[in-house]
C-alpha cells in the first residue's frame, strides 16, 4: 500500500463535502492554508495484519481546522464536519470510496477526538482529528 496515495486520496475525498466557506483540503501537513482545512497528519503502520506481508493496517490521523472569528460559528462549522452524515460530513465523504480510488482495500473512520484548539504555523484554529482505520496489501 503507498501511503503517499492513501494521504491524497484521503485529501481528495474529503474535497467533496459541501460548506460555506469552502473545506480546503490536502494530501500532506501543509505549511500554510486558508480555514476552513483538512489535512492527513499522523501515520501508524501496522505491518502484522497478515503472515507473509499479506495485510498491513494503517491508522491515520487527519485534522479539521476552522478559525476562531467567532467562537460560535466556527464550532458550528466544525460540528457539521464532524457529523455522521449530511453535506458537510467527513465520516460521509471519506467512506463514499472506501477504496480511495484503488489506493486502499477498505477504511473506515474509526472515530473523532481531540475537539480543542490547536496552533499551526502560529496560527491558533479550533479544530479535531478524525481517526480513519485504512487496510490494504502489505507486498
Amino acid at each position: 500500500m503507498d501511503i503517499s496515495r492513501v494521504r491524497a486520496g484521503l485529501g481528495a475525498a474529503a474535497g467533496t463535502v459541501v460548506s460555506d466557506p469552502p473545506l480546503t483540503t490536502f494530501g500532506y501537513v501543509p505549511d500554510a492554508f486558508e480555514a476552513p482545512c483538512f489535512f492527513p497528519a499522523e501515520v501508524d503502520v501496522d505491518f502484522t495484519g497478515a503472515f507473509g506481508r499479506g495485510l498491513d493496517e494503517l491508522m491515520v490521523t487527519c485534522r479539521v481546522l476552522v478559525g476562531t472569528a467567532d467562537d460560535r460559528a466556527s464550532q458550528q462549522l466544525l460540528d457539521g464536519y464532524l457529523s455522521g452524515a449530511g453535506p458537510a460530513s467527513l465520516k460521509q465523504a471519506l467512506e463514499a470510496d472506501s477504496t480511495l480510488g484503488g489506493a486502499c482495500d477498505d477504511l473506515m473512520v474509526l472515530r473523532v477526538q481531540g475537539y480543542r484548539y490547536y496552533e499551526h504555523t502560529g496560527t491558533k484554529y479550533v479544530g479535531a482529528e478524525l481517526v480513519v482505520k485504512v487496510i490494504g496489501d502489505g507486498s
